[in-house]
């Protein structure tokens, strides 16, 4: 066993979760974010829904024969507008997804390059302050499969969307809803938790 390898491996593992915590705050706001955005869409499909169902002609602005087009033409643009914000908020989803990726991979890369220093019972090895070596590697793995995951079935769900499906819009918000992983987001912030005074230490 190397000292110093494990020693490097702890503060590149602290590193580690010092950024997966600050990950898991932007793609918390991000999703928040993506919420009222959402709720936009499902407003907008049911007047599109309720402009095709009045019937302009029998009523005073049957005068403004191209009213119904203007109206729908608006709230088509109204649509894009949105769909295009969400679109940026995917973006920042896969941000925070490739980051993630990126230290679970980092980490992993440093300790097959360093495995014959590192034997079975150091990796293995736990303390009251500290996790082992073998579970913050499992933890990372774990945080990276569960954005990798969540971002994969938004971003699947937002590209569905079309303006002119106006029942897809209008379900759009309980689609996305449904994706949420109360659990999954719960056993990163239990991971997080469970290493704080690891991360701490160094």
């Amino acid at each position: 066993m190397s000292t110093h390898a494990v020693a490097t491996l702890h503060q590149q593992l602290r590193k580690s979760f010092r950024a997966l915590a600050d990950n898991q705050r932007a793609w918390n706001s991000v999703l928040a974010e993506c919420a009222p955005l959402l709720g936009s869409l499902g407003n907008l499909a049911e007047q599109l829904r309720a402009l095709d169902g009045v019937q302009i002609a029998r009523t005073p602005l049957a005068r403004f024969p191209d009213l119904r087009d203007r109206l729908r033409c608006k709230l088509l643009q109204a649509v894009d507008v949105v769909l295009a914000k969400l679109t940026e908020k995917t973006e920042s989803l896969q941000t925070v997804r490739d980051a993630v990726h990126g230290l679970a991979s980092a980490a992993f890369q440093w300790y097959e390059q360093n495995a014959d220093l590192l034997d079975l019972a150091t990796c293995t090895l736990r303390s009251a302050a500290a996790p082992s070596i073998a579970e913050l590697l499992e933890w990372l793995q774990d945080a990276d499969s569960y954005y990798r995951q969540q971002f994969l079935r938004r971003r699947n769900l937002l590209q569905m969307l079309r303006p002119d499906e106006l029942s897809e819009l209008e379900s759009a918000a309980n689609w996305w809803a449904s994706i949420d992983s109360p659990d999954g987001d719960e056993l990163i912030s239990e991971m997080l938790f469970r290493v704080a005074v690891f991360v701490d230490s160094g």
